[in-house]
């Protein structure tokens, strides 16, 4: 099965292309965004060497839906979809600062608890917690977005304070995050999901705060079972879980964290298999509807330029 790790198109009336981490960025006449996820996948801030098959298909489309059933709530980005792995939107001025929303105690957030850490962004955590334990209310603890590197945990005081975000934006960019997680937390419990953690980016557009980039998907977010939750943890066994974590896990059991001297272990064919299988797996469970995999059997790249150029001459 084949995999897409690169895009490089010639698009009407493109002005510029970003290549992130997963995702290939096209600025469309300074006013428009073509936003490719792409089957690269990363973890702990490194891209793994080998791409998963249909990643980028489930991630934008786990991404559209729920653009689209939060729309209500939060204005977005999100203007359509021509492609299986491309959503077209809006280009707002993005605010460096991802909004973190937790909650449950797991993650990076849990192996900071273990080891005497009782506060995260200026957020006080209650003492005697247990792995997987749900937090009395869910807590917001906001990264700055680094060019390079590791993003940086920040307070939302320090992030007023330094003129990151004014305290009208964030307040408001608050108010979303919350609201935005309450209707994930309903859609996932209605599919027999518990969203654990996500995170958020938003973007000023005609001088409004709107949501932008992907929500909802096991790149930006956790998702626990709900079905033998409580058992587990009152065992203190680990929870199944649908996110990125599981592959975090088995980069940890092969040594890899990307700490100096850390060599990436080899992403076998059959690995990378497993993991699109995981990626399916969460796109059932949290749509509730079939995974129909786009045409791979062809040019993947074609495929894409063809949609996005008939969709980009169509609005004229």
């Amino acid at each position: 099965m084949k995999a897409l790790t690169r895009t490089d198109f010639n698009l009407p009336g493109q002005v510029s292309v970003y290549h992130g981490k997963v995702r290939d960025v096209y600025d469309i006449e300074g006013n428009l965004l073509v936003m490719v996820a792409t089957d690269r996948i990363s973890a702990f801030d490194v891209i793994l060497p080998k791409g998963i098959p249909f990643k980028g298909q489930c991630l934008n489309q786990i991404a559209a839906s729920f653009l689209d059933a939060t729309s209500d709530i939060v204005p977005n980005w999100k203007l359509a979809t021509p492609d299986p792995m491309v959503t077209v939107g809006l280009k707002a001025e993005g605010f460096r600062v991802e909004m973190i929303i937790r909650g449950y105690l797991t993650g990076s957030a849990w192996r900071d608890y273990k080891n005497g850490c009782r506060e995260i962004c200026g957020v006080r955590l209650p003492e005697g917690m247990r792995e997987n334990e749900r937090f009395p209310e869910p807590i917001i603890t906001p990264t700055t977005k680094a060019e390079e590197g590791h993003d940086e945990n920040i307070s939302k005081e320090e992030i007023i304070a330094q003129g990151i975000v004014s305290k009208e934006d964030y307040e408001q960019m608050e108010q979303y995050t919350r609201a935005l997680f309450q209707r994930g937390t309903e859609i996932a419990a209605k599919m027999g999901l518990i969203l654990v953690d996500t995170k958020y980016e938003f973007g000023k557009y005609d001088g409004k705060v709107i949501l932008i980039d992907e929500i909802h998907t096991p790149d930006s977010s956790r998702y626990f079972y709900a079905e033998g939750y409580e058992e587990k943890f009152e065992k203190g066994e680990a929870q199944k879980q649908l996110s990125k974590e599981f592959v975090r896990q088995w980069l940890i059991e092969h040594n890899f964290m990307n700490r100096e001297g850390d060599v990436m272990p080899e992403i076998t064919d059959e690995y990378a298999q497993s993991v699109s299988e995981r990626y399916i797996e969460l796109y059932e469970h949290i749509t509730g509807t079939t995974f129909v995999p786009a045409d791979s059997e062809g040019d993947i790249q074609q495929r894409i330029e063809r949609n996005v150029t008939e969709w980009l001459k169509g609005r004229k």
